[in-house]
């Protein structure tokens, strides 16, 4: 309890002394710096003289010394030249031998010795000054710093905040947005049916009935009609991949591609198609998912090669690293201007006409959903009549250091 008890009057007298020691460092009126001068050195006689008294000899010139230092130190150079005229003439008055003055040589002596000692303390004084002065400086600069950056850290967190917020608004919004995509596209497929099933009926019992222009009508009909089936089949199926639970696992793309293209058997059947697979990695995600990019990206390839009498469509992988690699896709169909490519992935964007090329626009749309869901990029590249290059980035591990298991 005693050390306990003692330690904050430690702490007491050590704030107290650097208080007094830093007042003292800052006196700044000439009349405490001189009246300073004066204290001290008269403190230094009567300290003199009082050893002289008790036959403590030759004391009296340290103590002035230290006397001088001590106002060379704390007042400057002017209390300092005060406090060593002060000294010699009451060193002279008091302690000098009979037919000795302050000019005599042992006057000069300890002038010359007062006067050292003044210089040498001022000299480390003036220096003393310099670096608290610098020191100051740095701390208030340090001070200065630390406060924009706390200010720039609050405006940080309350950036942060409001794009927490904004996120989840969007994420909300996207939700509703999905939710009003997927129930709108689903509560149209019924009436859809009904058009398009009525629509074959009537043009059946009333053929008889209609002249060329009038079937021409129920014809488009019907083709518009299950267009838009298709339109609304391919929004649901869009709605559906922002709505799905990603299941990660390792695949095989290289089975994937295989299962792909023989899935694509119906619509290359009767084409000469050479297809060119090369080695394809392990990659990270949703098999499912993954089979859709893929089997639209192989479908998008299949379609626009059809103007060659021998088209060539190649799946090979771009580049790999440790957790992701590059798959690319390239045909040498009818490929499109790249001033275009930004709208290329967008919904229901077409750059050729329906009657080339058949298609609602969304599968490119899904590939690229699909490929962000899983934290990778797509790109393309292309020109008129030369074909196009599809690129797409998948994560090869569930983490960058640690690869996937098993194989699906």
């Amino acid at each position: 309890m005693t050390n306990v008890a003692e330690a904050p009057t430690r702490v007491g007298i050590r704030r107290t002394l650097a208080r007094w020691y830093r007042d003292l460092q800052t006196i700044h009126s000439p009349i405490l710096r001189y009246g300073l001068s004066v204290v001290c050195v008269g403190i230094g006689i009567g300290l003199a003289l009082a050893a002289h008294r008790r036959e403590l000899h030759d004391v009296e010139l340290p103590i002035l010394v230290l006397s001088i230092a001590l106002i060379a130190w704390y007042a400057g150079a002017g209390a300092s030249v005060l406090a060593v005229v002060l000294a010699a003439i009451c060193l002279d008055y008091f302690w000098a031998e009979p037919g000795e003055d302050l000019f005599s040589t042992e006057g000069l002596t300890n002038l010359f010795t007062f006067v050292t000692m003044a210089i040498i303390v001022s000299l480390f004084s003036i220096v003393r000054r310099r670096v608290e002065e610098n020191l100051r400086e740095a701390r208030d600069d340090l001070r200065i710093e630390v406060e924009q950056r706390a200010r720039r850290e609050d405006e940080i967190r309350i950036l942060n905040q409001e794009l927490a917020k904004r996120a989840a608004e969007l994420e909300a919004t996207n939700k509703e947005l999905e939710s009003f995509a997927y129930s709108v596209s689903h509560d149209l497929r019924a009436p859809l049916r009904h058009i398009v099933g009525y629509g074959e009926l009537l043009q059946k019992q009333a053929s008889s009935l209609l002249d060329d222009k009038s079937r021409r009508y129920m014809e488009m009909i019907r083709e518009s009609s299950k267009r838009m089936g298709a339109l609304i089949d391919d929004l649901l199926g869009y709605s559906r991949i922002g709505r799905a639970e990603t299941k990660q696992s390792a695949v095989d793309l290289e089975r994937l591609v295989e299962e792909a293209v023989a899935e694509l058997g119906q619509e290359t059947m009767g084409r000469e198609i050479a297809w060119k697979i090369g080695p394809l990695p392990v990659c990270y995600g949703d098999r499912s998912m993954l089979k859709v990019a893929l089997l639209n990206l192989l479908s998008n390839a299949v379609k626009f090669t059809r103007i060659r009498p021998r088209a060539e469509i190649e799946i090979g992988c771009a580049s790999e690293t440790e957790d992701q690699a590059e798959i690319f896709v390239k045909d040498n169909g009818a490929g499109f201007d790249m001033q275009y490519v930004d709208k290329l992935f967008g919904v229901f964007q077409r750059l050729h006409l329906a009657e080339e090329f058949e298609g609602t626009g969304i599968g490119l749309a899904t590939v690229q959903r699909i490929v962000h869901r899983h934290g990778g990029e797509v790109r393309a590249e292309g020109a008129v009549g030369q074909g196009a290059t599809f690129y797409l980035s998948l994560p090869t591990a569930e983490h960058p250091e640690k690869r996937a298991g098993d194989t699906l």
